[in-house]
């Protein structure tokens, strides 16, 4: 591999990372304001 490969794997985990923490927080704001409530009855009978 080259330096550039590195470079870019290293964005890709960082991104990957963000993506999952950004993913978090929404589901958390949803059920913390009710929004998710129906989803989470669904889910949960």
């Amino acid at each position: 591999m080259t330096d550039h490969d590195d470079d870019m794997a290293g964005f890709d985990e960082r991104r990957q990372r963000r993506v999952k923490i950004t993913a978090w927080v929404v589901i958390a704001a949803l059920v913390l304001t009710g929004g998710g409530a129906t989803v989470l009855s669904l889910i949960f009978g």
